[in-house]
């Protein structure tokens, strides 16, 4: 019999009709008991007009001061590397069997569908919350299958945790199981960061549709405000 050797424990948030009556929304993390921290930022959901399918967030974070290592291997620095350049930020791991693969995948397929001038136009960065097994090589083996120039990083776990913990998304460390699996519990959305100010400015929730991506990437490749 097989067995899996990491799980991952996803706690949906409300549904779009949640969203709209909702005053603030907490980034909390999947997975994680009690319904998040009471250090999480708190993200306002914006009302006002937005050309994004994604949601408007009215806080818009500063992108994290995090220096970690890229599938080459090489030192990479997220804020001055990705400056000037929109920026797709999700925080995972290549084990997980559900909502890390989907969304990598949603994007990939959304950023294959844009034309290659508009590609080369955004950074899709996966920071890895399971360093230990995460290496470089891993890395780049499991994102190539959904995005060749897609950035993997990897490294120290505690500022992985400090960068998250900026935006509101909590990642709490791989803990192993009595039968010796392991439960990596991590926050499940992605940040969108706009080129003009290297800022958040929308927000994607665990279960996003792939046509959401389709319809606000090339919004992103031209920069627009949301």
């Amino acid at each position: 019999m097989h067995r899996t050797t990491r799980t991952a424990r996803t706690t949906r948030l409300a549904g779009a009709a949640a969203l709209a009556l909702a005053a603030a929304l907490t980034l909390s993390a999947c997975g994680s008991s009690g319904g998040g921290s009471s250090s999480a930022a708190k993200v306002v959901q914006q009302k006002d007009d937005t050309p994004y399918q994604g949601t408007k967030l009215a806080k818009n974070f500063e992108k994290p001061d995090l220096q970690l290592t890229d599938t080459s291997g090489q030192p990479y620095d997220l804020r001055q590397q990705t400056n000037g350049k929109a920026t797709l930020l999700f925080f995972g791991y290549t084990s997980c069997p559900d909502v890390c693969p989907t969304t990598m995948g949603d994007i990939g397929v959304a950023m294959k569908a844009l034309p290659a001038e508009e590609r080369k136009k955004i950074n899709v960065v996966f920071v890895s919350t399971d360093p230990q097994r995460d290496t470089p090589k891993v890395l780049r083996s499991w994102l190539d299958s959904m995005g060749t120039d897609f950035i993997g990083l990897t490294g120290d776990l505690e500022k992985v945790k400090t960068a998250a913990k900026s935006l509101g998304i909590m990642i709490e460390d791989p803990v192993v199981n009595a039968d010796g699996t392991v439960t990596s519990t991590h926050g499940a959305q992605v940040l969108a960061f706009l080129p003009s100010d290297d800022k958040a400015h929308v927000l994607y929730m665990s279960g996003t549709e792939e046509k959401t991506y389709e319809h606000d990437l090339p919004l992103l490749a031209k920069g627009v405000a949301a």
